[in-house]
């Protein structure tokens, strides 16, 4: 029985994740002489093309969206209190 060999991954020091922008979080590793990369803190990994360009792993489609969708904030009501001082004297002319 043949057993796969895990390609050694290592650090990259003073590489920052495209994803989080964390520093020294980035491990890169080959698998037949193609270089890959990811990010321990966040998970984004990616395929990196021979000039080190990222080659992303899979096109997005409507089919199989990356991005979740956004959360939508709910708004809190305000209530404005009119100014007692702004009233206008009864029987006064303009």
């Amino acid at each position: 029985m043949s057993e796969k060999v895990q390609p050694k991954k290592q650090f990259i020091a003073g590489a920052v994740c495209p994803a989080c922008e964390a520093m020294d979080t980035i491990r890169m590793w080959r698998i037949d002489e193609v270089p890959y990369r990811d990010c321990i803190n966040c998970g984004f990994s990616d395929k990196l093309n021979a000039q080190g360009n990222s080659v992303p792993l899979e096109l997005p489609t409507r089919v199989n969206p990356q991005d979740k969708k956004p959360v939508v904030k709910q708004g809190k009501t305000v209530q404005f209190f009119p100014n007692p001082k702004l009233k206008k004297k009864t029987g006064e002319n303009e």
